[in-house]
């Protein structure tokens, strides 16, 4: 990995400050450079005479191994990123990963729990907002709430949730503004049951930039501890913590807006996807809906066809 290290570090030097990946995405993308890098070593080679015979041989290793389609779809994407760059950059003057397929992979339909599994929920978090043995107990519960309440309004992704800043609540208090993935920014308005949670909870914070403060490193509140707490809401609720995490309620919020009618496009937005193949996912929802409806409103659905 020596040799390869110094252009492994300026491809994510670029990802980091020309496209705004996030920390978890530049993580992830130095481990899969990183084992791609090892490999090469393997066979004496590094990413300055890697070939085409070598990328594959490496997405072979990974099915030898058991690596699921989806991880060796992902890390041959960080590949080809950075074999791009190389090329880009004229450090090499072709790309071995040009005509490399793609592992096959299905496309799984998200988990998602049902509008009264999330009625649940929130009225279970709601029941215990507030509550406690000691005053750090009931400001948990509390900001658990909150959390949920937040989360299934606006389908935020966990890292932009519990990273909100203070300022993120505009003035009407009626909308959040998020920055999502790539520093994009998105306005997302609040139903009533948010927007009265999270003013009620934000008058009893302390000074500071974040609406979940944390004594940690980043400030605020992490992913993991809001994933533990949900799960363990769950369990309290009777419903499987196996199958209660926040990117599932991001899920429900999507499904559950397509079910009731919502654009597909509005959808997007909401989401925060810049691509609406992304939101495509949820088609499903859609497809049934359009069934149901042609099935009670086509006026030969129920006579079999024309006679």
């Amino acid at each position: 990995m020596s040799g390869s290290a110094h252009l492994v570090d300026a491809f994510l030097e670029m990802m980091s400050a020309e496209r705004g990946a996030a920390p978890n995405t530049i993580s992830a993308y130095r481990r899969d450079l990183e084992a791609y890098c090892a490999f090469l070593a393997s066979r004496r080679r590094g990413v300055l005479d890697a070939v085409r015979e070598d990328v594959t041989a490496f997405m072979a290793d990974l099915a030898a191994e058991g690596l699921a389609p989806s991880s060796s779809a992902r890390r041959l994407s960080a590949i080809r990123q950075f074999h791009k760059f190389l090329s880009a950059d004229a450090v090499r003057p072709d790309d071995p990963t040009r005509i490399v397929p793609r592992p096959r992979i299905g496309r799984p339909l998200p988990k998602v729990l049902s509008v009264e599994e999330v009625g649940r929920l929130l009225a279970r978090a709601e029941a215990e907002a507030g509550q406690g043995d000691d005053e750090d107990a009931q400001g948990l519960s509390l900001r658990l709430y909150v959390l949920l309440e937040l989360l299934y309004a606006t389908g935020m992704r966990v890292s932009e949730l519990v990273g909100l800043r203070r300022n993120a609540l505009m003035a009407d208090r009626g909308y959040l503004l998020i920055k999502g993935k790539g520093g994009r920014e998105r306005i997302v308005p609040l139903n009533d049951r948010a927007k009265d949670a999270l003013v009620n909870y934000a008058k009893g914070l302390q000074a500071g930039p974040f609406l979940f403060p944390s004594r940690g490193e980043a400030g605020h509140l992490s992913r993991q501890v809001f994933a533990r707490a949900l799960k363990d809401l769950a369990a309290r609720e009777g419903i499987s913590a196996d199958r209660v995490t926040p990117h599932v309620l991001r899920h429900a919020f999507a499904s559950h807006l397509l079910a009731g009618g919502a654009d597909l496009r509005i959808v997007q937005t909401l989401l925060g996807h810049a691509d609406i193949s992304t939101t495509q996912i949820y088609t499903h929802v859609l497809d049934d809906r359009l069934r149901k409806l042609v099935e009670g409103h086509h006026p030969l659905a129920d006579t079999g066809g024309p006679t």
